[in-house]
């Protein structure tokens, strides 16, 4: 759940949406497989967010990346958030729209 839940430092430091889950992962992920998976998965998904807020950024120049990129962003939030809760019950999370840097 921590892994999840250090992602929504990134709405207070930049690029702290990688480095909370980064630094939860490493420190943990010999605790437990869950704890392993998740980190991976929540590490995936914020990789993948941030390029996508990226390309949003640049396409802001064409009018359609401010919408977005707007969205974007609620979907992180929101989807952390459900993946925070799911963790905390055991359940395992998978995002939409992930790519899958880590396996």
């Amino acid at each position: 759940m921590a892994c999840h839940l250090s992602a929504l430092l990134g709405c207070v430091v930049p690029f702290g949406n990688v480095v909370g889950p980064l630094v939860v992962w490493l420190l943990k992920k010999n605790e437990s497989t869950l704890v392993d998976e998740e980190g991976k998965e929540s590490l995936n998904f914020q990789i993948s967010m941030s390029i996508y807020m990226m390309v949003s950024a640049i396409l802001i120049m064409v009018v359609i990346g401010l919408p977005m990129l707007f969205g974007f962003a609620i979907a992180d939030f929101i989807l952390t958030l459900v993946a925070a809760v799911k963790t905390s019950n055991g359940e395992r999370y998978h995002y939409p729209i992930t790519i899958r840097f880590l396996s």
